[in-house]
């Protein structure tokens, strides 16, 4: 049993299309045209600059119009793209590797004209290959990489000696040359792969973030929505009985065929506003008494809508040694609710035939542990679970070959709980061919969320008193 994508369908399908937003695809029309005008135009001014303080200072004798040929194609495409292109223009994917390409290139003629390797400049190649594994696919990053490679190596074969103005080659041992020129290449893939791998993290991340708080937010509608119909089932439900036993009474006294008729009408729509109340609710007043729940009340809440999917849901309830038996209030926060709703819901996917959900407190701590009989977390996931976007690797058989999970329903689970101050452990239960010794015990998937009681259940300031009117919304 693994990560559950999402709590309900249509989440589902938000997780999987917002997660292809920021796929690496569709990242490359993050990165806008200006950004790299910029970056080149810092670029330009820097070989300008070096070659000024190369020729005055340390007396290079360079191949000036050549240099400066190379230097105005990359003024020439600034200009160009500054003011055919509007300022907020994005790349795609094949503007942004040409770029690039151009970007190397160009350094790679200057590199040649200016001593190839023997230039400590030629550091510089790094930076076109850690845009692109930032912003590109993976094939563009491989192409860009690979033309660097290319590039640097050509350099280093092939380029025109330093020299001063009196004639003097500056010249690199061929050791250090070499070495140079195996740390360039060394550090285009490192970098490559290390630049790739954190942004995709941080992207990851970043999504399941979003989807969390998405999570968090149609919770609180559905919460806010609940209370909406409590009140006004709350509120109306006095007139609306009024009404029904006075048209009861007229039943009972009015002989006149029409008047009955009428009668019966107004009980009828007495009982349909009922039903109304029931089923739904608009805009009103936040029902008081929903704002804290008894702790066994909100976790069979979570569990609620899975509780008649076909698996056996077993409540373990009571105190902790030493413990006060009273149960304690909790708040009815939006995020524990969520949180515990997906938990049980992975556990209820994966499960043979049974979850046992065991709710105990102690006098300082809140433990809820939801376990099933299922095939459990795959054991090389065990560290990873609470990732977003987790996905089955190398296919390892874990006994759900018909479920697909990107782990970003646990994700939401962990990430809600333990904004509320919840600490999460995942385990698996111990298994035992002997059905005697096993027992009841869980022998699947197991994760405890466990609490310090101030944080879900501070003690009440004063004692309790009267909740007074139902305060309305602020639109």
């Amino acid at each position: 049993m693994v990560v559950s994508p999402m709590n309900q369908p249509p989440q589902m399908q938000f997780g999987e299309t917002f997660a292809d937003s920021f796929s690496d695809g569709r990242r490359s029309n993050w990165v806008r045209l200006r950004t790299l005008i910029l970056l080149r135009s810092i670029a330009i001014f820097g070989q300008i600059a070096a070659i000024v303080v190369g020729t005055t200072v340390f007396d290079l004798s360079l191949e000036l119009g050549w240099c400066i040929l190379t230097i105005g194609a990359s003024v020439i495409t600034n200009i160009v793209a500054h003011f055919i292109y509007p300022e907020n223009k994005r790349l795609s994917e094949r503007e942004m590797v040409l770029l690039l390409l151009f970007d190397i290139t160009q350094l790679t003629v200057l590199l040649i004209l200016t001593g190839g390797l023997h230039n400590p400049f030629a550091l510089l190649i790094l930076a076109p290959v850690t845009i692109s594994a930032t912003a590109l696919q993976l094939r563009s990053t491989v192409l860009v990489s690979g033309v660097a490679i290319v590039a640097i190596t050509a350099a280093a074969l092939w380029h025109i000696p330093l020299m001063t103005g009196d004639g003097t080659i500056l010249r690199m041992p061929s050791i250090f040359v070499f070495g140079f020129w195996i740390a360039i290449l060394i550090g285009i893939v490192f970098l490559a792969a290390y630049a790739r791998r954190v942004t995709r993290e941080v992207n990851t991340m970043a999504v399941a973030l979003v989807a969390t708080q998405m999570a968090l937010s149609r919770e609180q509608k559905l919460t806010d929505l609940g209370g909406v119909v409590a009140a006004a089932a709350h509120e109306l439900g006095t007139p609306l009985a009024t009404i029904k036993l006075v048209s009861r009474e007229l039943l009972d006294e009015i002989e006149d065929p029409d008047l009955r008729a009428d009668a019966l009408l107004i009980a009828e729509q007495a009982d349909r506003c009922r039903d109304i109340l029931r089923s739904m609710g608009r805009a009103g007043k936040d029902d008081l008494h929903l704002r804290r729940a008894p702790l066994v009340t909100v976790v069979q809440e979570a569990a609620e809508p899975h509780g008649d999917r076909g698996k056996t849901i077993l409540y373990d309830v009571g105190p902790l040694d030493g413990a006060d038996p009273a149960q304690p209030e909790i708040e009815r926060r939006p995020e524990i609710i969520h949180g515990l709703r997906n938990l049980v819901q992975n556990a209820v996917d994966f499960a043979s035939d049974t979850v046992w959900i065991d709710i105990h407190w102690s006098d300082d701590r809140i433990h809820v542990r939801i376990a099933d009989d299922g095939p459990g977390y795959p054991p090389h996931l065990l560290p990873r679970l609470g990732d977003p976007f987790l996905r089955q690797r190398g296919g390892v058989p874990d006994g759900r070959s018909e479920y697909d999970g990107m782990g970003l329903g646990l994700f939401i689970a962990k990430t809600l709980l333990e904004r509320s101050g919840a600490e999460l452990s995942f385990a698996n239960g111990v298994r035992s061919t002997d059905s005697e010794a096993a027992g009841d015990r869980p022998r699947g998937a197991i994760v405890e969320t466990r609490w310090r009681r101030r944080d879900i259940a501070p003690a009440p300031a004063r004692p309790r008193i009267a909740l007074g009117k139902n305060r309305a919304f602020e639109v």
